[in-house]
């Protein structure tokens, strides 16, 4: 059972393609608000719902001189007042279970990160935070996890009160240093979550360029349309306006520029599936 719900005014798992995207990890106010203007004008004249995501925090970066970001508190102030702003949902990601309530105060979904998904106490305070504020869980799919596998951190959500909760897939470990996409996850995981394919880490190629991460993003088109056409409900985007600058994970982000072109496909795509 695909267990549908809303966030904020993006159904998920009722039919309709949805959108997550925004830059890895919030790089300054402007930029994430310049980020967050330019993507909700394209979802708007694509009528594609849209949620914006950055994280305030990347605890997971492969070197400790990598840039995490600005913090829980200043991360979580810019994100509510783009949310208010820009009358938009927000997601960002939970690393301990310490943040979760905080973090519930100012986003509309916690997400999980893929190496934490089996973290218990983390997923139980999400869960309860996002219980407490009306709040929804994305928990994204372990590199090292079999996808039938993931009913057992969905039902860590919901035995916690919150029934408000999706999964992402984004690629699975494949040798050392590359990811592969099992298409069948997604029919798998959608049997008991909605589930959103993410096309950006899925051509993540990790730690392979001097401690840094690298990617193949010349492959997510092909990956999302496939992903669309095999019934996914949401598609997750990393997007930057200058990937080659990103601080975080822009070998792997998704051009600006592109991002039209490849939601009109995924649109039409979704609509000759449906």
């Amino acid at each position: 059972m695909n267990h549908p719900f809303e966030i904020g005014n993006v159904p998920v798992g009722r039919g309709r393609l949805f959108l997550i995207a925004g830059p890895c990890v919030i790089e300054s106010e402007q930029h994430a608000r310049t980020m967050a203007d330019a993507i909700q004008r394209i979802a708007s004249d694509l009528d594609i719902p849209y949620i914006f995501k950055a994280s305030y925090d990347k605890a997971n970066r492969t070197s400790i001189h990598s840039f995490r970001g600005p913090g829980i508190e200043e991360g979580t102030r810019i994100l509510k007042a783009i949310s208010q702003s820009n009358s938009l949902p927000v997601l960002t990601d939970v690393h301990t279970a310490e943040d979760c309530a905080r973090v519930a105060e100012a986003v509309d979904v916690l997400q999980i990160p893929a190496f934490l998904c089996r973290q218990t106490d983390l997923l139980i305070a999400a869960a309860e935070a996002a219980q407490q504020h009306g709040r929804a869980i994305n928990i994204k799919k372990g590199q090292f996890v079999a996808p039938a596998d993931m009913r057992h951190a969905v039902e860590k959500v919901r035995d916690s009160s919150c029934n408000s909760v999706s999964l992402t897939e984004r690629g699975a470990s494949f040798g050392y240093n590359n990811l592969v996409v099992d298409m069948r996850s997604l029919p798998i995981m959608r049997q008991f979550a909605p589930v959103v394919f993410d096309g950006t880490h899925s051509v993540q190629t990790p730690s392979t360029q001097n401690g840094v991460s690298g990617g193949q993003p010349e492959f997510i088109p092909v990956l999302a349309r496939a992903a669309v056409a095999a019934g996914v409900d949401g598609v997750f985007l990393e997007v930057h306006d200058d990937p080659q600058h990103a601080k975080s994970d822009g070998a792997n982000a998704l051009h600006l520029n592109h991002l039209p072109h490849i939601l009109q496909q995924l649109l039409a795509i979704h609509q000759a599936v449906a």
